[in-house]
């Protein structure tokens, strides 16, 4: 019985034992298509599949011009020439897909990617008849932390887009206008113009408008290029306007009413587009000036700050400063000959004949005060309080006027004795507004022998348009 026992307890033992391999074998299977000579066959397009790829190995086989870490095979045999794209978007692991011809441990690379906007993977290219394009797809990026996972295989051909001939030109009508289109199987057709730029895959357009309006032509994202036509076929072109691929410019140009204009857009990539049409904005204009409290003596200098949104740029520049003169220099220097309000107007014109203007009140205001002349003793003495006056002259605007009195030292300049404000009106005749200041002599005086006054004076907060004649100073004054 005791044997009996042990014999099927050895029994049971071993079935479990068997059912546990099995699970485990179960689990840990490695997808259909792990190695090369196992690869899906793509039998029509579009294709998708998703598989789980957690427990795919890389074969020692597998080129290495790409990451190969756990990698899964396809391919694909076309039956006539195609644009194609192959791509893992979808998949929840950072993906890395690649594209071969040839044949094993000889295989040649048509592509490689790794990154397409985060862990997604995408190629496009052109496909040939008859040759089989084998695709690899594993994850990112070999320190083999991340693993496979879910992975959503898809391929589909690429179809030119509705506009891609010259005779297909999609009209467009009101404005403004938007139109994406994908350009990857985009192609250039028998005798399309080339003209700042060779043209490899494009689409057409064409407006007529029915009245005559600067417009604007842009594409987003910007760096296609475009160029803008007129004539009824391909052979009879003639270029209006163009940009260049990455150039980055919108074109911008007037559209004359009647006139059927073709927008040729060539586009490099694998991005879609969007062609826009528009009326062009109008530019923008503001200027400034210095100094900005002028006087009839000051040589003011004038900023202009402009903007064409519509990226044709400014062509022209028109200053007219209220006094009889003008200029066409962007930047201007200009000397107002009398005081008073100046009106100055900026005007700015773009190539299409767009126009900005503004325009500014230039209050010029020439304020001069002057210290014509100050009295003082001939000699002191010690301790003795003596009077220093001070003679100002103003023949522009009343004025309230501060003068600051210094007196002379032997061993540091000047040093302060007292200041006065007062009003000092305006007058046409030698008439001036005396400033009285006292002064006690002191021994250090006496030891320097003499003293001599310094009077500055500041019409504050006017800018004083001749400061050179606001200082003066005294005739010594001998210490006795």
């Amino acid at each position: 019985m005791v044997r009996r026992n042990a014999a099927r307890l050895v029994v049971a033992f071993t079935g479990v034992i068997a059912l546990l391999v099995g699970v485990q074998t179960a689990a840990f299977a490695a997808p259909t298509n792990d190695d090369y000579s196992a690869a899906i066959a793509v039998e029509s397009l579009p294709f998708t599949t998703t598989i789980d790829t957690s427990d795919a190995t890389s074969d020692p086989t597998d080129p290495t011009g790409c990451y190969n870490n756990g990698s899964v095979w396809f391919n694909f045999t076309p039956t006539r020439d195609m644009w194609i794209q192959a791509d893992t978007i979808g998949s929840n692991y950072d993906t890395v897909l690649s594209a071969w011809t040839g044949d094993q441990g000889a295989l040649t690379l048509v592509g490689c990617s790794d990154n397409y906007y985060g862990q997604d993977a995408r190629l496009a290219f052109t496909v040939s008849a008859g040759t089989t394009y084998h695709f690899m797809a594993g994850y990112c990026c070999g320190n083999g932390s991340d693993g496979g996972g879910s992975l959503r295989f898809s391929v589909k051909e690429v179809l030119p887009p509705a506009n891609d001939d010259f005779a297909d030109a999609i009209p467009v009508g009101a404005l403004p206008y938007a139109d994406p289109q994908d350009y990857q199987g985009a192609t250039r057709e028998t005798g399309e113009p080339a003209s700042c730029f060779t043209p490899t895959r494009t689409a057409w357009y064409s407006y007529t408008p029915t009245t005559t309006a600067s417009i604007t032509a842009r594409t987003s994202p910007g760096y296609a290029g475009m160029a803008v036509y007129t004539g009824s076929s391909l052979t009879d072109l003639v270029m209006s306007e163009c940009s260049t691929l990455y150039s980055y410019r919108p074109l911008t140009f007037q559209a004359e009413a009647g006139t059927t204009y073709l927008f040729q857009v060539a586009a490099d990539g694998i991005n879609v587009h969007t062609f826009r049409l528009e009326v062009a904005e109008q530019p923008t204009a503001e200027f400034y000036y210095w100094p900005s409290e002028p006087s009839s003596y000051d040589r003011i200098s004038f900023s202009s700050s402009v903007n064409d949104p519509a990226g044709a740029g400014i062509s022209s520049y028109a200053w007219d400063f209220g006094d009889g003169t003008t200029s066409a220099d962007p930047n201007p220097v200009h000397r107002m000959p009398a005081d008073g309000d100046h009106t100055v107007r900026l005007t700015v014109r773009t190539p299409d004949g767009r126009t900005a203007s503004t325009a500014h009140v230039i209050q010029v205001r020439t304020h001069d005060v002057a210290i014509v002349r100050m009295t003082v003793p001939t000699t002191a003495r010690v301790g003795q309080t003596i009077g220093v006056d001070v003679h100002v002259r103003n023949t522009r605007y009343d004025e309230s006027v501060r003068v600051e009195l210094e007196r002379s030292t032997p061993t540091s300049g000047y040093q302060p004795v007292g200041e006065l404000t007062q009003q000092v009106p305006a007058t046409d005749s030698n008439k001036t507004t005396r400033f009285s200041f006292s002064y006690t002599v002191t021994s250090e005086d006496l030891a320097h022998g003499k003293l001599t006054f310094r009077a500055l004076a500041d019409p504050s907060p006017s800018r004083d348009a001749l400061p050179a004649d606001n200082e003066l100073l005294s005739t010594p004054v001998i210490i006795k």
